[in-house]
């Protein structure tokens, strides 16, 4: 069964959604993620994929105290993502209880450095954000892309013991137009030990059930909660019925 994950992606301290990367189609959905993160828990969802967005723009971690405040109002397993760039920043989003970090450009850009972070802190506490447009990565809180196509990215770090990948489909993301399928299934197809989490247009609780038909393991999945296109209740009944 997929594994469900809410995601809260902050600007300024609130929970808000992009369309497309783009900060300028910024939607404002609470100012409190923090009780939005609680409502999750109360349903009993048991992750959370958390993105700094401020972060990813600054190239380091900006909203450390809603990180803190989530982390410490719930139980939640919390990957956090944004602004990752050093190990500083790595060694705060733990101190500030984030169970896991989401890491991107600099996979990318200093892929000695990345690498020399897995065998510190073990491929199990990070996950791989490949972040796709037009088959190629990109970088920077998507605001540029790097001349690398996504299995040459993914060839290199699954040989470094990379499990966990977070795929974001940027055409997707944020337009309620229905995840990339195709593009996971054959991800899926090449890396079947992946424990690959599909990121990007979901819109309804069928867009996650046809993921779940096509063995992916695990979805993120944002707007469409904030939009009310899927009673989160439901869904979660649907996969613990």
């Amino acid at each position: 069964m997929i594994e469900l994950i809410p995601a809260i992606d902050i600007i300024n301290g609130n929970c808000v959604r992009l369309t497309k990367g783009d900060y300028d189609k910024k939607s404002v959905y609470s100012e409190n993620p923090a009780e939005m993160a609680v409502q999750f828990e109360h349903i009993g969802y048991k992750r959370l994929h958390v993105v700094d967005l401020d972060g990813a723009k600054s190239k380091h971690i900006v909203n450390v105290k809603t990180l803190k405040s989530i982390t410490d109002n719930t139980a939640l397993t919390v990957d956090f993502g944004g602004g990752i760039k050093g190990e500083n920043d790595i060694e705060t989003a733990f101190a500030n209880g984030a169970s896991m970090i989401t890491v991107g450009s600099v996979a990318v850009t200093e892929p000695t450095l990345f690498t020399s972070w897995i065998k510190k802190y073990g491929a199990e506490r990070i996950i791989l954000g490949a972040d796709v447009r037009n088959g190629l990565i990109a970088i920077n809180g998507w605001k540029q892309d790097a001349e690398i196509e996504l299995t040459d990215f993914l060839d290199k770090y699954v040989e470094l013991g990379i499990r966990n990948v977070l795929c974001t489909d940027i055409s997707k993301d944020g337009t309620l137009s229905g995840p990339a399928i195709g593009l996971y299934k054959d991800i899926m197809t090449r890396y079947p030990d992946l424990h690959l989490i599909a990121s990007g247009g979901v819109s309804c609780a069928e867009d996650i059930q046809a993921l779940d038909e096509a063995g992916i393991p695990a979805v993120v999945f944002g707007k469409a909660i904030y939009e009310g296109k899927i009673d989160l209740k439901k869904l979660w009944d649907w996969q613990n019925g």
